[in-house]
């Protein structure tokens, strides 16, 4: 048995996305016999979603836990918890709720935190790479913004981010030495942050890794869709399978106790001799890609991509799926992966088919959602 906590409130700064829903993301996730805890608010969908993954085949837990509550994770060992982030992410933040909650994954698994807190940094992934010989595009990482020192010479466009970023706030795009200087007033003065040199790519991968009783391995590479420096989905296959940049360090973070899922953005630049491959950052945590990842592998689906799409409903039994429903036989077709957000007025899903099917079914699944009427309460 297993249990499943993917609450994300812990891990973002953000509360007006809606974000206290997303723990449902981890049912897709689960098997008959765990338990999953899940945001009493998603309590009015379960039903509904429930019918859902029984038509598509995809079976999941029945034993729900509505208090997403990380307390009851210290009553599990850790070769049976799943969550979302297993670490503290803001380090300014040392509220007692915050603290407790921190305490308790350390008690639970030492190493596991403590490398989770290490690659949550960018500048320490940086540093890893230099160490480890993964290519990196060209960084330079600073303590605080004393030492900054001549604006004028960073190589522009560069992007500035945040050590410790928040699902892609504390990350700007700079053109110039004005921007910089604008940008890095937006952060604390004593924290540290990094400066970028822009890549020219023709693509972002993200490519996942599991630990599991059996040790490491290689999960999948799929393509990144993005809005800005915002994940916005992800697509599978892929040609490029760049396993070899990202190797030497998601054994060490094995060695050095990592568990669970994590993952690696990738830029893609192209030259005539080849594409060169280089690793942006690490995920040491599930990330928006890991749930139709999994959720995809369950129902064997060999083709698909994610997106997350806005609707005027607010509630699933609102939401019609009618003769775009994921079909287990045709391996087509929609399959709902973050559903707890229809109530915030959004849903990612899975769109399960060939390239051109995939655009098919977005575009009918936005013509379908936008026509549908608003239930008056």
């Amino acid at each position: 048995m297993k249990i499943f906590n993917h609450d994300i409130m812990m891990s973002t700064l953000d509360v007006n996305r809606g974000v206290h829903l997303f723990s449902g993301r981890a049912l897709g996730l689960s098997s008959p016999g765990d338990k999953v805890q899940l945001h009493p608010d998603l309590m009015a969908d379960w039903p509904m979603l429930r019918e859902h993954y029984a038509r598509i085949g995809l079976e999941h837990s029945h034993d729900i836990i509505w208090d997403v509550a990380f307390e009851e994770l210290a009553q599990q060992s850790p070769d049976e918890i799943s969550v979302y982030f297993f670490g503290h992410v803001f380090e300014y933040d040392s509220s007692d709720h915050n603290q407790g909650y921190a305490r308790i994954l350390r008690q639970l698994d030492g190493d596991w935190y403590k490398v989770v807190e290490y690659m949550n940094s960018k500048n320490n992934f940086v540093a890893l790479a230099h160490q480890l010989g993964v290519p990196v595009p060209q960084t330079e990482c600073f303590e605080s913004r004393t030492q900054l020192g001549n604006l004028e010479a960073f190589s522009y466009p560069c992007y500035v981010k945040r050590a410790v970023s928040d699902h892609g706030v504390g990350i700007f795009r700079c053109e110039n030495s004005a921007d910089l200087l604008d940008a890095v007033e937006q952060f604390p003065k004593d924290k540290p942050f990094q400066v970028q040199v822009e890549i020219q790519a023709s693509a972002f991968l993200n490519l996942q890794y599991r630990v599991t009783s059996e040790g490491l391995r290689r999960a999948l590479v799929s393509e990144q869709i993005l809005d800005g420096c915002v994940h916005g989905g992800n697509r599978y296959p892929t040609l490029h399978q760049p396993w070899h940049i990202t190797d030497p360090m998601a054994q060490w973070m094995f060695e050095q106790g990592m568990r669970g899922t994590f993952g690696f953005d990738v830029a893609v630049a192209d030259f005539p001799t080849g594409p060169l491959y280089l690793a942006i950052e690490c995920n040491p945590r599930y990330n928006g890609s890991s749930y139709p990842t999994e959720i995809a592998a369950r129902l064997n689906v060999p083709s698909w991509c994610s997106e997350t799409l806005h609707t005027d409903c607010r509630q699933l039994a609102d939401l019609s799926l009618d003769g775009l429903e994921f079909d287990p036989i045709t391996k087509t077709g929609v399959v709902l992966v973050n559903w707890g957000t229809i109530q915030a007025g959004k849903v990612t899903v899975l769109l399960a088919g060939s390239p051109v099917q995939q655009m098919e079914l977005s575009q009918q699944i936005r013509h379908q959602w936008s026509r549908q009427p608003v239930a008056v309460s």
